[in-house]
């Protein structure tokens, strides 16, 4: 049996069980009215990225560390809008800040819900995503259940996701953040068919905060099993333009970086995520 055989197998029996532990949810399926508005990028071809130049509207410019200060963010924002950016990607204190930093440039402000351990309880997660899309975040990146997902507690698992999925309105994209490093194959399948259950945008392979960043390998069994039309994010590591060109070509429609201006100028950038 191929692994594209055995991803298959593994979807239809979380299918299976998710029918008859959550008959009762609200239900999901299919892309969410953000992804159906346009805000997933198509999957990128060799002929798309010919230079370093090519790459800015795949970059979401990340600052995550918890002891960034207002300076930096400025920074940050400035940065984006002066490469062109789709976004910049900050912890959920700084939305209104780089809502209003980026006013007029065309550039998104993505937040992070969660961050980095997924473990709070799913309330309060929807509240800090609801908050941040009042302030006026665009796009909202959340980490899941980590440990519910390698207990195989799937209804928690889709109940945490739901909880988020349901506090952005209408045309705000959620990532939702697997923790790819700390996951067996079959769990990414799993968390990754899950979040296309719930109507997530896309999946996302790393906080860049763990063990372990984008690796081709987990992007392209993330693009296989969610199919074509379902963004995927590949985040944590990625430090030269030789990095997100494998990334792109394995199946990312979107590139979480710190290191976006060394990629555009192709350059090789010393950090981590």
């Amino acid at each position: 049996m191929d692994q594209n055989q055995i991803i298959q197998k593994i979807v239809e029996e979380v299918l299976s069980r998710m029918n008859s532990s959550t008959a009762n949810s609200a239900p999901g399926g299919g892309a969410s009215p953000a992804a159906s508005a346009g805000g997933v990028a198509k999957t990128a071809t060799p002929e798309d990225i010919l230079l370093p130049s090519d790459l800015p509207k795949y970059i979401d410019h990340t600052l995550l560390k918890p002891e960034a200060s207002e300076e930096q963010i400025d920074a940050l924002c400035d940065e984006a809008a002066k490469y062109h950016f789709y976004s910049v990607c900050v912890n959920s204190s700084w939305v209104e800040h780089c809502v209003r930093r980026l006013g007029g440039t065309g550039v998104k402000t993505c937040a992070v819900v969660g961050f980095p351990l997924g473990a709070m309880d799913r309330r309060a997660k929807s509240f800090e995503a609801r908050t941040a899309v009042s302030n006026g975040a665009d796009e909202i990146d959340m980490v899941m259940n980590v440990g519910a997902m390698k207990a195989n507690d799937i209804k928690t698992v889709r109940e945490d996701m739901l909880a988020v999925r349901r506090a952005c309105r209408q045309g705000i994209i959620l990532k939702v953040i697997i923790e790819a490093c700390l996951l067996t194959d079959e769990e990414k399948v799993l968390a990754c068919q899950i979040a296309k259950d719930i109507g997530a945008d896309f999946v996302k392979t790393s906080t860049g905060f763990g063990k372990g960043g984008a690796t081709v390998a987990d992007v392209a069994l993330m693009r296989r099993t969610v199919g074509p039309k379902m963004g995927v994010k590949a985040a944590g590591g990625i430090k030269s333009f030789e990095d997100a060109i494998q990334m792109l070509k394995a199946g990312a429609t979107r590139l979480g970086t710190s290191s976006g201006i060394a990629l555009v100028s192709g350059q090789k950038a010393s950090s981590n995520y």
